[in-house]
């Protein structure tokens, strides 16, 4: 019992030590995490994207090349008329563990339809040959914009 807790001590003086800064990820976190203001934006409304990919690249290997921001209706509830609106591509420069974006929702959704934020991580991985190739993964940090008619 004295060996457990003076190993737990440790363990608690170390992550004290670290500042209590300790990365905690979780396998929703594995292409980026982003925090949007406003959270509940309007057509007309500008937007500010932070994208924190700290979780994709340290610990899912997710290294983004490019990001895209996109708003666009998911297959569920589209009818085939609502084209995705691209917002920005941006290319990230190596090491990059974050991104930005300010942008403002164009008056150009179909009214009544949910378009969703989606941010995806356009990343490299190799195959069983050992060659890279591009794939991505993405995830929708906010709930859907829906425009009045």
């Amino acid at each position: 019992m004295q060996l457990k807790l003076s190993t737990a001590f440790i363990s608690l003086v170390a992550f004290a030590a670290s500042g209590g800064n300790a990365l905690i990820c979780n396998e929703a976190l594995r292409f980026g995490n982003a925090t949007v203001t406003p959270a509940n934006p309007n057509v007309g409304s500008t937007i500010n994207i932070l994208v924190d990919f700290r979780c994709a690249v340290q610990h899912s290997g997710n290294v983004p090349q490019f990001v895209d921001y996109t708003l666009e209706v998911l297959p569920a509830d589209n009818n085939g008329f609502e084209s995705p609106i691209i917002l920005a591509r941006h290319t990230l420069a190596a090491g990059a563990l974050s991104d930005t974006l300010t942008a403002t929702i164009p008056n150009a959704l179909t009214p009544g339809a949910p378009y969703n934020l989606a941010i995806t991580n356009v990343h490299s991985v190799n195959d069983k040959d050992g060659k890279p190739f591009l794939t991505s993964g993405g995830f929708i940090p906010i709930e859907p914009i829906v425009a009045s008619s």
